[in-house]
């Protein structure tokens, strides 16, 4: 595998100073052990790549959006895929007080608040190829305002002291006035941003059929930050979505028509919406379709919901599922869903294996650096992947960082060797070192004979 034969693309969009050392850092990262730090890059690098030039390298601002699309373009990109647009956050867990960005973020993990760094990715998903590549990565640093504004919403959740009951009716005097547009909280704020510069850089390439986000973002706030982007948000709706039937019943005679009929029971849905039941060990799961009424949103959403029942204990579970148009099937729903998904591994690959938990930089543009630097390794490794799957369908990111440190170890070796070996030799040497930190050893594509 000819690493630096995947960096030549990027010679048009940064300067030979910058983009030199940069072709060397992921190959460090590729070979070394332990926590990616700067010192840990200049002692893999080898020449090229001393401290003072990784110190110059991650003090300089790069074009990450640029370079991230570039290799994909170039590496990436299949014109025949049905392409997603995937987006979400990962929290990193750090200590100190001076990094820039340090706040406390709910992280899942964890259950609870935790001090650490937090990372907004928006990232590509091939419907084909079940993968997801990181597309813009940002660092979600929360003002004053930010802060005063969660407490307020925080605040205005909890439960208040009933009022004085008031008779019944319309006040007197009361008049219509237009429903208040939908406010945007910073956080969606800033994913429409990053969505719109990102759909603009792509357009003229490739178009994304929807915006795939995650629960958090399962309410009407995010589907009108979705639809000035032209873009059907597909989500999970949030546990305290109060979902109802369309009203089928008669008028009453005055006042507007009402809208709104039962509340949906997910324990006891109507066996005419069920669309498909399979049965996998002791979990059955059942689908169901039907477009519901969830009051914050105008209009009735496709709502697909998963009830898994196991049958040892009877215990049931839900997962509701919508869109934002009504054109769509339950199947293809469901499958993205399970694409977006795939973001989460994006975001554990960077941080077990490209060193997206060790950041040990304070400042903004070095922060912004490693944080880019470890979801742009998981793109490199996704394409050094890409050509051994063919004859190796299990070749892992462990097993591709094993390869690359033995050859590494034998490069070494052998200049110190007066002569070289024959290349057969060499060949042999490599798989054989290779191998033995692999997780997956595969037969070797040369005869020991």
């Amino acid at each position: 595998m000819d690493i630096c034969a995947l960096f030549p693309c990027l010679r048009p969009h940064g300067t030979t100073t910058t983009l030199r050392p940069l072709s060397r850092i992921p190959l460090a990262v590729l070979v070394m052990t332990g926590r990616i730090t700067m010192l840990g890059l200049s002692r893999w690098a080898g020449t090229g790549g001393s401290y003072r030039t990784v110190q110059r390298l991650v003090s300089t601002v790069i074009p990450w959006a640029i370079l991230f699309w570039v290799c994909f373009r170039h590496h990436g990109h299949c014109p025949d895929a049905v392409s997603l647009v995937a987006g979400d956050e990962v929290i990193v867990t750090k200590a100190g007080k001076h990094t820039h960005g340090l706040d406390r973020f709910f992280a899942s993990l964890y259950g609870k608040p935790v001090p650490g760094l937090a990372f907004c990715t928006v990232a590509l998903g091939s419907v084909q190829k079940r993968r997801s590549l990181p597309m813009r990565v940002e660092q979600v640093v929360r003002s004053d305002a930010d802060k005063a504004a969660s407490k307020a919403q925080a605040a205005a959740k909890t439960p208040q002291a009933p009022n004085a009951k008031r008779r019944p009716g319309r006040p007197k005097g009361s008049t219509n006035h237009p429903k208040a547009p939908v406010p945007l909280t910073p956080e969606l704020v800033r994913i429409k941003a990053m969505l719109t510069a990102l759909l603009q850089r792509i357009a003229t390439v490739l178009s994304v059929t929807s915006l795939v986000l995650d629960g958090h973002f399962g309410h009407h706030n995010a589907l009108a930050m979705a639809r000035p982007c032209g873009l059907p948000l597909m989500s999970t709706l949030r546990g305290e979505a109060a979902l109802s039937l369309p009203y089928t019943g008669p008028s009453a005679g005055r006042g507007p028509r009402r809208k709104d009929g039962h509340t949906v029971d997910d324990d006891h849905l109507p066996v005419q919406y069920l669309k498909e039941t399979t049965v996998e060990g002791h979990i059955e799961t059942r689908l169901y379709q039907r477009p519901l009424l969830q009051k914050a949103c105008g209009h009735p959403l496709p709502v697909v919901i998963l009830a898994k029942t196991n049958l040892r204990t009877h215990t049931c579970a839900h997962v509701v599922l919508f869109r934002s148009d009504v054109d769509l099937a339950y199947a293809p729903l469901v499958d993205s869903d399970g694409l977006r998904f795939h973001i989460e591994l994006n975001f554990r690959d960077a941080t077990q294996s490209w060193g997206l938990g060790d950041c040990m930089h304070v400042t903004p543009t070095g922060v912004t650096h490693a944080a880019n630097l470890s979801l742009f390794m998981v793109n490199v490794a996704y394409r050094l992947r890409a050509d051994v799957h063919a004859r190796d369908p299990d070749y892992r990111v462990l097993d591709l960082k094993a390869d690359c440190r033995g050859y590494k170890y034998v490069e070494e070796t052998i200049q110190m060797l007066p002569e070289k070996p024959e290349p057969v030799l060499f060949a042999k040497m490599l798989n054989h070192i290779a191998g033995l930190g692999r997780m997956h050893v595969s037969p070797p594509s040369f005869s020991f004979s």
